[in-house]
């Protein structure tokens, strides 16, 4: 027994042994060293492997990469943290501080670097061939194409305007203790490779405690994998019919009975409460601007996120228009998402999209409470009410109350 147990053993290593290294020689991916959640049939990062991402954007000169939501900045070869932080105009130490390395610290080519606060946008006049931060490509449509159309409408058109830049904006994860990049890139279902890609890791794939990664955008995401059906009721059980000799009363008892009459005729009393945002008004008199329609405001403005405001209202609601002024433009995005802008003196425009069966033409002269169109079919049904001075947005809230 002895015997046959150590031939077992001399014969499991041999064999474990070539089979390891024939699976190493066949893998396309880099060996997960740490090996955590492997074992036992615990989490498999093949399909992670599977998931396409798209390239990391091109910096400008001064290796900035603008997100609506923060910045980075990508370093040279042969740069230090000083010579970095020198050319995107931040404060040597404060950059080190955030990014949890000293200042005097080398840094790899393509290694990323995050800003802990903005820095001038990238344009043509730093090196870039757009304008501004990259936004998702369904704010840039409405705001291009508003622009576009405007700008053609106008009786002198303005100077050709750079495009913004159009992506998603990547997750940024800082590294915490224990922390590797295989365990980040199962995290977030992206391959290590495409991590390490667009941080710019070393070959051996070290993360340090404290360092900002942007995690690669996934472009297609892995195919679902298959599962068994189950057959109807296996897995569940079976519930408790109810009694046959006990059946429930005829009548309700007078107690219940007067609780319940009670409990329905507050209910009846007390004004309904709306359950989602705040619920518009009807604007003063004096207001700059009335609401295009009425319901619960469900996104609020924030520039650079959001430029306008998304009011909830039922499909089919009547959309007026917000002041005076004259149709500039009727179009739609790339999702066919109309978009209609009305110009207003002051150099004031607003913008409605979300909105079909329009009733008005380019170049009609509108009046304000005006019908201009209807709320579209969408999910949820909305109106997105924008206020731009000149091309840039503002809170339309300062012109409705």
């Amino acid at each position: 027994m002895a015997a046959r147990t150590v031939s077992f053993g001399i014969g499991f290593r041999v064999g474990g042994s070539l089979s390891l290294l024939a699976l190493l020689a066949a893998c396309s991916e880099p060996l997960d060293l740490d090996m955590r959640g492997l074992m036992n049939g615990g989490f498999n990062t093949a399909d992670a492997a599977r998931a396409s991402t798209a390239p990391r954007p091109a910096a400008d000169n001064r290796g900035v990469i603008s997100y609506p939501n923060y910045q980075v900045a990508v370093a040279r070869r042969g740069d230090t943290l000083a010579a970095l932080a020198a050319r995107v105009g931040l404060p040597a130490d404060e950059l080190a501080r955030y990014n949890g390395v000293q200042s005097g610290d080398t840094l790899r080519a393509g290694e990323i670097i995050a800003l802990p606060r903005r820095v001038s946008e990238p344009s043509p006049a730093t090196g870039a061939t757009t304008t501004g931060p990259i936004r998702p490509s369904s704010q840039i449509d409405i705001t291009t194409l508003a622009n576009d159309a405007i700008e053609r409408s106008a009786p002198t058109p303005a100077a050709q305007r750079p495009t913004p830049q159009v992506g998603t904006e990547p997750i940024r994860h800082q590294v915490e203790r224990g922390e590797t990049a295989f365990t980040i890139s199962r995290l977030y279902n992206v391959s290590v490779r495409s991590l390490s890609e667009w941080n710019s890791l070393d070959s051996n794939f070290s993360v340090r405690e404290g360092q900002y990664l942007l995690i690669p955008v996934v472009t297609q995401a892995p195919a679902p994998r298959e599962v068994a059906p189950i057959e109807p009721g296996r897995g569940s059980p079976t519930p408790q019919p109810p009694s046959a000799s006990q059946p429930l009363p005829t009548e309700t008892p007078a107690a219940a009975a007067a609780t319940t009459q009670a409990a329905t005729a507050a209910a009846a009393a007390a004004p309904p409460v709306a359950n989602v945002g705040t619920q518009t008004a009807a604007s003063a008199s004096n207001a700059a601007m009335a609401f295009p329609v009425q319901g619960s405001i469900i996104r609020e403005y924030s520039k650079g996120r959001n430029d306008g405001i998304d009011i909830a209202a039922s499909v089919g609601t009547t959309v007026k228009a917000a002041a005076s002024g004259q149709v500039a433009a009727i179009t739609r995005n790339t999702d066919g998402i109309n978009i209609l802008v009305i110009r207003h003196p002051d150099n004031l425009l607003t913008v409605y999209t979300h909105v079909d069966n329009i009733t008005v033409a380019k170049g009609d002269a509108v009046s304000r409470g005006q019908s201009i169109a209807k709320v579209a079919d969408f999910e949820p049904a909305r109106v997105h009410f924008e206020v731009r001075k000149g091309f840039d947005s503002v809170d339309p809230m300062t012109y409705l109350r």
